[in-house]
Protein backbone atom coordinates (compact mmCIF):
# COMPACT_ATOMS: atom_id res chain seq x y z
CA UNK A 1 0.00 0.00 0.00
CA UNK A 2 2.37 2.40 1.01
CA UNK A 3 4.49 2.60 -2.44
CA UNK A 4 1.46 2.43 -4.53
CA UNK A 5 0.68 5.67 -2.54
CA UNK A 6 3.55 7.29 -2.98
CA UNK A 7 4.64 6.38 -6.24
CA UNK A 8 0.72 7.36 -7.19
CA UNK A 9 1.52 10.90 -5.80
CA UNK A 10 4.82 11.13 -7.60
CA UNK A 11 2.88 10.65 -11.04
CA UNK A 12 -0.15 12.97 -10.03
CA UNK A 13 2.16 15.72 -8.19
CA UNK A 14 5.41 15.64 -9.74
CA UNK A 15 6.89 15.95 -6.20
CA UNK A 16 7.40 13.46 -3.06
CA UNK A 17 4.63 13.03 -0.23
CA UNK A 18 4.88 13.05 3.38
CA UNK A 19 2.94 9.79 4.65
CA UNK A 20 0.51 9.57 7.84
CA UNK A 21 -1.15 6.68 8.47
CA UNK A 22 -4.83 6.49 10.73
CA UNK A 23 -6.56 3.05 11.88
CA UNK A 24 -9.66 1.59 12.28
CA UNK A 25 -10.81 0.26 15.72
CA UNK A 26 -12.43 -2.33 17.27
CA UNK A 27 -14.81 -1.47 20.29
CA UNK A 28 -14.50 -4.35 22.75
CA UNK A 29 -17.65 -3.85 24.74
CA UNK A 30 -19.41 -0.20 25.51
CA UNK A 31 -21.68 -0.01 22.44
CA UNK A 32 -24.29 3.07 21.85
CA UNK A 33 -22.91 4.58 25.19
CA UNK A 34 -20.61 7.17 23.67
CA UNK A 35 -23.68 9.44 22.59
CA UNK A 36 -25.42 8.69 25.91
CA UNK A 37 -22.37 10.00 27.95
CA UNK A 38 -21.31 6.51 28.95
CA UNK A 39 -17.71 4.78 28.73
CA UNK A 40 -16.45 3.20 25.64
CA UNK A 41 -14.37 0.68 25.63
CA UNK A 42 -12.29 0.36 21.98
CA UNK A 43 -8.53 0.02 20.51
CA UNK A 44 -7.05 1.06 17.55
CA UNK A 45 -6.41 -2.24 15.34
CA UNK A 46 -4.21 -3.58 12.65
CA UNK A 47 -6.09 -2.06 9.60
CA UNK A 48 -5.78 1.73 8.85
CA UNK A 49 -5.95 4.78 6.25
CA UNK A 50 -2.57 5.76 4.54
CA UNK A 51 -2.22 9.03 2.63
CA UNK A 52 1.03 10.82 1.21
CA UNK A 53 -0.05 14.39 1.78
CA UNK A 54 2.04 17.70 0.87
CA UNK A 55 1.12 21.02 0.88
CA UNK A 56 0.59 23.11 -2.89
CA UNK A 57 1.23 26.68 -2.09
CA UNK A 58 -2.84 27.38 -3.07
CA UNK A 59 -6.22 27.31 -1.29
CA UNK A 60 -7.71 24.65 -3.08
CA UNK A 61 -7.16 20.72 -2.12
CA UNK A 62 -6.38 18.18 -4.56
CA UNK A 63 -6.93 14.57 -3.29
CA UNK A 64 -7.40 11.29 -5.24
CA UNK A 65 -8.36 7.80 -3.75
CA UNK A 66 -6.69 4.99 -4.75
CA UNK A 67 -9.81 2.72 -3.66
CA UNK A 68 -12.51 4.79 -5.31
CA UNK A 69 -10.11 5.82 -8.40
CA UNK A 70 -10.95 9.20 -8.34
CA UNK A 71 -9.63 12.60 -8.46
CA UNK A 72 -11.67 15.58 -6.56
CA UNK A 73 -10.46 19.67 -5.91
CA UNK A 74 -12.23 21.94 -4.03
CA UNK A 75 -11.37 25.17 -2.31
CA UNK A 76 -11.60 26.01 1.29
CA UNK A 77 -14.93 27.84 1.51
CA UNK A 78 -18.04 26.45 2.97
CA UNK A 79 -19.54 26.84 -0.90
CA UNK A 80 -16.84 24.57 -1.96
CA UNK A 81 -18.72 21.88 -0.50
CA UNK A 82 -17.71 18.50 -3.09
CA UNK A 83 -20.78 17.20 -4.44
CA UNK A 84 -19.61 13.26 -3.88
CA UNK A 85 -19.58 12.11 -0.55
CA UNK A 86 -16.40 10.53 0.03
CA UNK A 87 -14.25 14.12 -0.43
CA UNK A 88 -17.04 15.25 2.43
CA UNK A 89 -14.99 13.84 5.19
CA UNK A 90 -11.61 15.61 3.98
CA UNK A 91 -13.66 18.97 2.88
CA UNK A 92 -14.95 18.34 6.62
CA UNK A 93 -11.75 17.91 8.48
CA UNK A 94 -10.63 21.30 6.67
CA UNK A 95 -13.51 23.29 7.30
CA UNK A 96 -14.01 21.94 11.07
CA UNK A 97 -10.20 23.03 11.52
CA UNK A 98 -10.62 26.62 10.26
CA UNK A 99 -13.93 27.34 12.20
CA UNK A 100 -11.35 26.37 15.59
CA UNK A 101 -8.68 29.05 14.01
CA UNK A 102 -6.42 26.68 12.52
CA UNK A 103 -4.54 27.26 9.86
CA UNK A 104 -5.24 24.99 6.35
CA UNK A 105 -3.12 25.77 3.24
CA UNK A 106 -4.18 24.08 -0.02
CA UNK A 107 -2.48 20.60 -0.35
CA UNK A 108 -2.29 17.32 -2.53
CA UNK A 109 -3.04 13.94 -1.02
CA UNK A 110 -3.52 10.39 -2.39
CA UNK A 111 -4.73 7.96 0.22
CA UNK A 112 -5.97 4.58 0.06
CA UNK A 113 -6.64 1.71 2.98
CA UNK A 114 -7.29 -1.43 4.25
CA UNK A 115 -9.86 -0.84 6.36
CA UNK A 116 -13.17 -3.19 5.20
CA UNK A 117 -15.63 -0.89 4.60
CA UNK A 118 -19.16 -1.30 5.84
CA UNK A 119 -18.10 -3.89 8.35
CA UNK A 120 -18.17 -1.29 11.35
CA UNK A 121 -14.49 -0.46 11.58
CA UNK A 122 -14.65 2.88 11.25
CA UNK A 123 -13.25 3.33 7.76
CA UNK A 124 -15.10 7.15 7.95
CA UNK A 125 -12.77 7.81 11.13
CA UNK A 126 -9.74 6.48 10.14
CA UNK A 127 -10.18 9.16 7.30
CA UNK A 128 -10.93 11.66 9.03
CA UNK A 129 -7.77 10.85 12.21
CA UNK A 130 -5.53 10.85 8.87
CA UNK A 131 -6.01 14.17 7.75
CA UNK A 132 -7.10 16.05 11.01
CA UNK A 133 -3.64 14.53 12.23
CA UNK A 134 -1.58 15.31 9.02
CA UNK A 135 -3.57 19.00 8.58
CA UNK A 136 -2.33 19.68 12.34
CA UNK A 137 1.39 18.76 11.93
CA UNK A 138 1.67 20.31 8.38
CA UNK A 139 0.14 23.73 9.60
CA UNK A 140 1.54 23.45 12.84
CA UNK A 141 -1.60 24.20 14.95
CA UNK A 142 -0.75 22.67 18.20
CA UNK A 143 -4.14 21.20 18.14
CA UNK A 144 -4.19 18.49 20.95
CA UNK A 145 -5.43 15.01 19.92
CA UNK A 146 -8.76 15.55 21.94
CA UNK A 147 -9.73 18.75 19.69
CA UNK A 148 -8.82 16.62 16.45
CA UNK A 149 -10.77 13.60 17.37
CA UNK A 150 -14.01 16.88 18.21
CA UNK A 151 -12.72 17.66 14.43
CA UNK A 152 -13.93 14.21 12.69
CA UNK A 153 -16.69 13.86 15.09
CA UNK A 154 -17.87 17.24 13.75
CA UNK A 155 -17.58 16.63 10.73
CA UNK A 156 -19.34 13.21 10.70
CA UNK A 157 -22.57 15.68 11.73
CA UNK A 158 -22.06 18.88 9.64
CA UNK A 159 -20.90 17.16 6.55
CA UNK A 160 -21.79 13.64 5.92
CA UNK A 161 -24.92 13.42 8.32
CA UNK A 162 -24.22 11.28 10.96
CA UNK A 163 -24.70 12.49 15.05
CA UNK A 164 -22.00 9.96 16.21
CA UNK A 165 -20.47 10.00 19.74
CA UNK A 166 -16.60 10.43 19.94
CA UNK A 167 -15.33 6.82 20.57
CA UNK A 168 -14.26 6.05 16.74
CA UNK A 169 -12.12 9.08 16.33
CA UNK A 170 -10.68 8.74 19.59
CA UNK A 171 -9.09 5.20 19.44
CA UNK A 172 -8.34 6.20 15.61
CA UNK A 173 -6.44 9.19 17.11
CA UNK A 174 -5.42 7.65 20.68
CA UNK A 175 -4.73 3.88 19.61
CA UNK A 176 -1.78 2.20 21.53
CA UNK A 177 -0.22 -1.26 20.74
CA UNK A 178 -1.47 -3.53 23.17
CA UNK A 179 -4.09 -1.67 25.18
CA UNK A 180 -7.82 -0.80 24.87
CA UNK A 181 -8.77 2.48 25.84
CA UNK A 182 -11.49 3.13 28.82
CA UNK A 183 -13.25 6.62 27.47
CA UNK A 184 -15.81 8.13 29.17
CA UNK A 185 -17.82 9.77 27.04
CA UNK A 186 -19.24 12.41 29.44
CA UNK A 187 -16.16 14.24 31.03
CA UNK A 188 -13.21 13.06 28.28
CA UNK A 189 -10.98 11.23 31.05
CA UNK A 190 -9.37 7.75 29.68
CA UNK A 191 -7.27 5.07 31.20
CA UNK A 192 -5.70 2.33 29.02
CA UNK A 193 -6.07 -1.41 29.81
CA UNK A 194 -3.25 -3.69 29.06
CA UNK A 195 -4.72 -6.39 26.88
CA UNK A 196 -2.67 -9.51 25.90
CA UNK A 197 -5.12 -11.81 26.04
CA UNK A 198 -2.66 -15.18 26.09
CA UNK A 199 -4.31 -18.35 24.48
CA UNK A 200 -7.23 -16.20 22.83
CA UNK A 201 -7.83 -14.94 19.42
CA UNK A 202 -9.37 -11.56 18.63
CA UNK A 203 -11.68 -12.61 15.32
CA UNK A 204 -13.79 -10.48 13.44
CA UNK A 205 -16.38 -12.09 10.92
CA UNK A 206 -17.90 -10.03 8.73
CA UNK A 207 -21.48 -11.21 7.74
CA UNK A 208 -20.83 -8.44 4.39
CA UNK A 209 -24.24 -7.36 5.31
CA UNK A 210 -23.30 -3.39 4.54
CA UNK A 211 -24.93 -1.19 7.11
CA UNK A 212 -25.38 2.85 5.96
CA UNK A 213 -25.41 4.55 9.44
CA UNK A 214 -26.40 7.83 7.99
CA UNK A 215 -30.14 6.27 7.46
CA UNK A 216 -32.63 7.52 9.91
CA UNK A 217 -32.57 4.35 12.10
CA UNK A 218 -28.91 5.33 14.35
CA UNK A 219 -30.44 8.87 14.70
CA UNK A 220 -33.58 7.43 15.99
CA UNK A 221 -31.94 5.35 18.25
CA UNK A 222 -30.72 8.10 19.42
CA UNK A 223 -33.79 10.23 20.12
CA UNK A 224 -35.10 7.61 21.65
CA UNK A 225 -32.48 7.54 24.53
CA UNK A 226 -32.80 11.25 24.69
CA UNK A 227 -36.66 11.19 25.36
CA UNK A 228 -35.72 8.78 28.28
CA UNK A 229 -33.17 10.84 29.82
CA UNK A 230 -35.25 14.00 29.48
CA UNK A 231 -38.04 12.08 31.51
CA UNK A 232 -35.44 11.06 33.97
CA UNK A 233 -34.49 14.76 34.46
CA UNK A 234 -38.00 15.89 35.55
CA UNK A 235 -37.25 13.81 38.57
CA UNK A 236 -33.16 13.63 38.96
CA UNK A 237 -32.21 17.32 37.69
CA UNK A 238 -28.19 15.91 37.88
CA UNK A 239 -28.84 13.31 34.80
CA UNK A 240 -27.59 14.85 31.68
CA UNK A 241 -27.04 12.18 29.62
CA UNK A 242 -28.58 8.69 29.96
CA UNK A 243 -25.48 7.39 31.43
CA UNK A 244 -25.98 8.99 34.53
CA UNK A 245 -29.34 7.32 34.86
CA UNK A 246 -29.95 4.77 37.59
CA UNK A 247 -32.05 1.57 36.36
CA UNK A 248 -34.69 2.44 39.39
CA UNK A 249 -34.80 5.82 37.77
CA UNK A 250 -35.85 4.61 34.70
CA UNK A 251 -38.19 2.30 36.15
CA UNK A 252 -39.89 5.35 37.76
CA UNK A 253 -40.64 6.65 34.45
CA UNK A 254 -42.20 4.13 32.76
CA UNK A 255 -45.17 4.88 32.23
CA UNK A 256 -44.35 8.63 31.34
CA UNK A 257 -42.92 7.29 27.87
CA UNK A 258 -43.24 4.85 24.94
CA UNK A 259 -42.35 0.97 25.27
CA UNK A 260 -39.44 1.54 22.73
CA UNK A 261 -37.96 4.52 24.78
CA UNK A 262 -37.87 2.15 27.51
CA UNK A 263 -36.14 -0.67 25.94
CA UNK A 264 -33.96 1.48 24.68
CA UNK A 265 -32.93 2.86 27.39
CA UNK A 266 -32.66 -0.05 29.58
CA UNK A 267 -29.65 -1.24 27.16
CA UNK A 268 -27.88 1.40 27.12
CA UNK A 269 -28.23 1.92 31.15
CA UNK A 270 -27.38 -1.80 31.23
CA UNK A 271 -24.19 -1.42 28.69
CA UNK A 272 -22.83 1.55 30.83
CA UNK A 273 -22.21 -0.96 33.96
CA UNK A 274 -20.73 -4.24 31.78
CA UNK A 275 -17.87 -1.97 30.64
CA UNK A 276 -17.11 -1.37 33.48
CA UNK A 277 -17.15 -5.05 34.49
CA UNK A 278 -15.47 -5.39 31.88
CA UNK A 279 -12.46 -3.23 32.80
CA UNK A 280 -12.09 -5.09 36.46
CA UNK A 281 -12.22 -8.65 34.87
CA UNK A 282 -9.17 -7.26 32.39
CA UNK A 283 -6.99 -6.69 35.55
CA UNK A 284 -7.33 -9.93 37.31
CA UNK A 285 -7.24 -11.64 33.66
CA UNK A 286 -10.63 -13.19 33.30
CA UNK A 287 -11.75 -13.49 30.10
CA UNK A 288 -14.38 -16.12 31.06
CA UNK A 289 -16.44 -12.75 32.43
CA UNK A 290 -15.28 -10.68 29.54
CA UNK A 291 -17.18 -12.91 27.47
CA UNK A 292 -19.94 -13.92 28.83
CA UNK A 293 -20.25 -9.65 29.30
CA UNK A 294 -19.90 -9.64 25.30
CA UNK A 295 -23.07 -12.21 25.09
CA UNK A 296 -25.29 -10.43 27.43
CA UNK A 297 -24.51 -7.37 24.99
CA UNK A 298 -25.15 -8.76 21.92
CA UNK A 299 -28.53 -9.85 23.66
CA UNK A 300 -29.36 -6.08 24.36
CA UNK A 301 -28.37 -5.13 20.73
CA UNK A 302 -30.50 -7.90 19.59
CA UNK A 303 -33.42 -7.81 21.72
CA UNK A 304 -33.78 -4.18 23.28
CA UNK A 305 -32.07 -2.33 20.95
CA UNK A 306 -32.99 -3.79 17.98
CA UNK A 307 -29.54 -2.78 15.87
CA UNK A 308 -28.50 -6.59 14.99
CA UNK A 309 -30.30 -8.55 12.37
CA UNK A 310 -30.53 -12.43 11.09
CA UNK A 311 -26.81 -13.09 9.86
CA UNK A 312 -25.34 -11.24 12.91
CA UNK A 313 -27.59 -12.92 15.72
CA UNK A 314 -26.95 -16.41 13.81
CA UNK A 315 -23.23 -15.91 14.03
CA UNK A 316 -23.57 -15.21 17.51
CA UNK A 317 -25.80 -18.18 18.24
CA UNK A 318 -23.04 -20.28 16.56
CA UNK A 319 -20.38 -19.03 18.66
CA UNK A 320 -22.58 -20.11 21.77
CA UNK A 321 -22.79 -23.43 19.86
CA UNK A 322 -18.74 -23.33 19.31
CA UNK A 323 -17.90 -22.83 22.80
CA UNK A 324 -16.23 -19.49 22.26
CA UNK A 325 -15.70 -17.38 25.31
CA UNK A 326 -17.42 -14.21 23.77
CA UNK A 327 -19.20 -12.88 20.75
CA UNK A 328 -21.06 -9.96 19.88
CA UNK A 329 -22.61 -7.98 17.27
CA UNK A 330 -19.92 -4.62 16.77
CA UNK A 331 -20.01 -1.31 15.52
CA UNK A 332 -23.62 0.71 15.47
CA UNK A 333 -25.33 -2.79 13.81
CA UNK A 334 -27.50 -3.48 11.01
CA UNK A 335 -24.90 -5.18 9.75
CA UNK A 336 -21.21 -5.76 9.87
CA UNK A 337 -19.31 -7.43 12.16
CA UNK A 338 -19.49 -10.08 15.36
CA UNK A 339 -16.59 -9.42 17.32
CA UNK A 340 -15.68 -12.85 19.04
CA UNK A 341 -12.84 -13.93 21.66
CA UNK A 342 -11.50 -17.37 20.77
CA UNK A 343 -9.37 -19.60 22.63
CA UNK A 344 -6.64 -20.94 20.69
CA UNK A 345 -7.41 -24.65 20.29
CA UNK A 346 -11.19 -23.40 19.07
CA UNK A 347 -10.17 -21.23 16.77
CA UNK A 348 -9.83 -23.42 13.71
CA UNK A 349 -12.84 -25.79 14.58
CA UNK A 350 -15.15 -21.98 14.95
CA UNK A 351 -14.52 -20.83 11.63
CA UNK A 352 -14.79 -23.32 9.22
CA UNK A 353 -18.01 -24.45 11.21
CA UNK A 354 -18.88 -20.58 10.76
CA UNK A 355 -17.82 -20.60 6.93
CA UNK A 356 -19.41 -23.65 5.87
CA UNK A 357 -23.00 -22.91 8.60
CA UNK A 358 -23.05 -19.54 7.07
CA UNK A 359 -22.72 -19.99 3.51
CA UNK A 360 -25.39 -22.75 3.67
CA UNK A 361 -27.75 -20.97 5.19
CA UNK A 362 -26.82 -17.11 3.68
CA UNK A 363 -25.15 -17.98 0.47
CA UNK A 364 -22.13 -16.23 0.90
CA UNK A 365 -19.31 -16.87 3.30
CA UNK A 366 -18.10 -14.66 5.81
CA UNK A 367 -15.29 -12.84 5.81
CA UNK A 368 -12.28 -13.28 8.66
CA UNK A 369 -10.35 -10.64 10.26
CA UNK A 370 -8.04 -11.55 12.70
CA UNK A 371 -7.11 -7.99 14.35
CA UNK A 372 -4.30 -7.05 16.76
CA UNK A 373 -4.46 -4.04 18.92
CA UNK A 374 -1.96 -1.35 17.59
CA UNK A 375 -1.15 2.35 17.50
CA UNK A 376 -3.28 5.32 16.30
CA UNK A 377 -2.94 8.55 14.18
CA UNK A 378 1.26 9.13 13.23
CA UNK A 379 3.34 10.51 10.52
CA UNK A 380 5.65 7.59 9.26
Amino acid sequence: MKEQILSKFRSLFGKEGTLYMSSGRINLIGEHTDYNGGYVFPGAINFGIMAAIEPNGTDRVNVYSIDFDEKVSFGLTEEDKPEQHWPRYIFGVCMETLKRGGKVQGFDAVFAGDVPLGAGLSSSAALESVFAYAINEINGNGIDKFELAKIGQSTEHNYCGVKCGIMDQFASLFGKEGSLIRLDCKTGEYKYFPFHPKGYKLVLLDTCVKHQLADSAYNKRRESCERAAAAIRANHPEVDFLSDAKRVWLDEVRDQISQEDFIRAEYVIGEVQRVLDVCDALERDDYETVGEMMYQTHFGLSRLYEVSCEELDFLNKLARKCEVTGSRVMGGGFGGCTINLVKNELYETFINTAVQEFTLKFGHAPKIYNVVISDGARKL
